[in-house]
């Protein structure tokens, strides 16, 4: 997958266009990620005891990772990426526009 946890990414398509946030967790296996701040979603709950109360929970919901490019503070916008590898043999991914290194 392009994306991994901890990336700052920006939406691309869908009912949160334009939002930007970091990963909170990525499935590669379903091609998945979830976003902080987008895909809301409100789940119901009901009072589990005296300790746990119930109520209208909203938490983040799951996306397709082809929604998401990688967001450059540079460019200011989703870019496009590449690899390069470092002289110590370590592959990082770079903008394409202008060249800054995106994995922190």
């Amino acid at each position: 997958m392009h994306v991994k946890s901890g990336d700052k990414v920006v939406v691309i398509s869908g009912k949160d266009v334009g939002k930007i946030g970091k990963v909170l967790k990525a499935f590669p296996n379903e091609n998945r990620v979830i976003v902080e701040g987008v895909n809301m979603l409100t789940k119901h709950k009901k009072p589990m005891g005296p300790t746990e109360p119930g109520g209208i929970v909203k938490y983040e919901g799951p996306i397709h990772a082809s929604k998401v490019m990688l967001y450059c503070d540079n460019d200011e916008q989703g870019v496009r990426f590449g690899y390069n590898i470092l002289k110590d043999g370590s592959k990082v991914r770079v903008c394409k526009k202008c060249g800054e290194v995106l994995d922190k």
